[in-house]
């Protein structure tokens, strides 16, 4: 066994692992970087849950399934004829690998170019030292590493549905969900969350009959209510059968699909037969042969890795980022805190605000906002301004032929300062990079307003948004 020593030791590989790893090494810092994930030939995946089996791929069918439904659907109405139109789901789940591969070997280039030395397996504690903590590295052969500063970005795994465990055949996760070798003639997704949405999106357009069973009494709980009304209406006019505020009883799983007994939320006893079910009920935090006992590393009572908000544990020079530790978990969340993090050890002071992380759901339409919902702000009785323009009165909206949902601006009643921006509709994911940047720099609503937007864009919807908080709208 060899014993390397490293002044900073990132375990995990993914969007928060390898982001903290390339920042530590720009510092300075003799960096090493431990992951498991293996590719389809058993070597290094870099890049996580994210890359491998979630936020690319997904993007990736995301993306052919809409071209798909645009050629079927769409492009008679732009004078398009399209006659014979096949689907060829091989070379699309092809094409999803691909992509994946691509980022997983950019990451690979990034790890040699900043010179991070990289061990392909599973990283667990072995004990304190004098140097800071030894590692053991589990992969084709065990090996010894010690570092003086411990990142943990072990990321997290999907939960199960008790009584249905994943077999990624007929009860699929996130994983099982992006590699159906057929589109299947009945869908089942229980939980309406991101990733549930996502995925139903994909496969509906494909030619999915999709049902959604929700256990919550109301749809999208955490995103402002009158953008989850309007998505929820699109959503349902595009096929998707949601049922909410339902109890899932017992799931058979057999050769001919799996079961589902459930009570509506009138207390009626309900049966979904479907070939395949998607279980989307979270995330749990991933500390699987991690070994925190041999070290003392406090977890809580989720099993998440207790921190502080500088992302510090429990132990000197430990720190933990990510899906692992409190806070939402989302990708570029991880990616700021390793960020941070790397440049705390540097002995600068790196920052991250939650309260202007931006939430993207990749649906159409596209769903996506930061800051807070009108429900939060009536909860704690702040008063506020709202302001909406709808897409229908948008002139490239128009034009694109996708004029579903609106733009929503939340500001304070005094000072007018922004508090939360909220899209549904066309490209909302790129648009909400200028709400983000403005609340970064605590702008008001009439700064927006007085910002010249290119003409014809989506972007004016923004701006027009933030006029009619001040009741002066210029185009509905």
């Amino acid at each position: 066994m060899s014993n390397k020593q490293f002044d900073v030791i990132v375990i995990g590989g993914g969007p928060g692992g390898y982001v903290a790893a390339i920042r530590a090494a720009q510092l300075g810092f003799n960096v090493a970087c431990i992951d498991e994930w293996k590719n389809a030939k058993g070597g290094p995946a870099l890049g996580g849950t994210c890359t491998n089996i979630g936020c690319i791929p997904s993007k990736a069918l995301l993306q052919s399934s809409e071209h798909f439904e645009h050629a079927g659907k769409h492009f008679a109405d732009h004078g398009i004829k399209v006659e014979g139109l096949g689907l060829d789901i091989d070379k699309m789940l092809g094409r999803k690998d691909a992509v994946v591969k691509q980022n997983n070997d950019g990451i690979t280039y990034l790890f040699k170019k900043n010179k991070i030395t990289f061990f392909h397996g599973r990283g667990a504690f072995a004990k304190a030292s004098g140097a800071g903590y030894e590692l053991t590295v589990t992969g084709a052969a065990e090996e010894s590493i010690e570092g003086k500063h411990i990142i943990v970005a072990t990321g997290s795994n999907p939960r199960a549905l008790p009584g249905a465990d994943f077999d990624e055949e007929n009860i699929l996760s996130n994983d099982g969900a992006l590699r159906i070798p057929a589109v299947p003639k009945k869908l089942g997704l229980i939980g309406s969350g991101v990733i549930g949405l996502e995925m139903g999106s994909v496969w509906r357009r494909l030619g999915s009959e999709v049902t959604v069973l929700e256990a919550l009494p109301t749809f999208l709980g955490a995103v402002d209510e009158q953008i989850a009304k309007e998505a929820h209406k699109a959503f349902v006019k595009q096929g998707l059968k949601i049922e909410l505020g339902v109890k899932v009883g017992e799931v058979k799983s057999g050769k001919k699909g799996v079961t589902i007994a459930w009570t509506n939320a009138k207390g009626e006893a309900q049966t979904l037969e479907v070939d395949k079910l998607i279980v989307s009920i979270g995330r749990v935090p991933n500390t699987i042969g991690l070994n925190p006992e041999a070290v003392g590393l406090k977890l809580d009572e989720r099993g998440a890795i207790v921190v502080d908000e500088e992302c510090r544990t429990s132990l000197p020079n430990v720190w933990a980022i990510g899906d692992v530790v409190r806070g939402p978990m989302l990708a570029h969340k991880a990616e700021e805190e390793g960020v941070a993090v790397a440049e705390r050890i540097a002995g600068q002071h790196g920052h991250v605000n939650f309260n202007t992380i931006p939430w993207v759901i990749y649906t159409s339409p596209e769903i996506a906002w930061v800051g807070q919902t009108e429900q939060q702000l009536k909860a704690e009785g702040r008063a506020y301004k709202a302001g909406t323009f709808p897409f229908l009165a948008n002139g490239r909206a128009r034009a694109l032929g996708d004029t579903t949902g609106m733009v929503k601006f939340l500001a304070d009643a005094a000072t007018d300062e922004i508090l939360g921006v909220h899209i549904v509709g066309p490209m909302a994911s790129e648009l909400i990079s200028e709400a983000v940047v403005a609340m970064e720099f605590k702008a008001s609503a009439e700064d927006i307003a007085r910002i010249c937007h290119a003409h014809p864009s989506l972007s004016e919807a923004t701006k027009e948004a933030a006029l009619a908080v001040d009741k002066r709208t210029l185009n509905f």
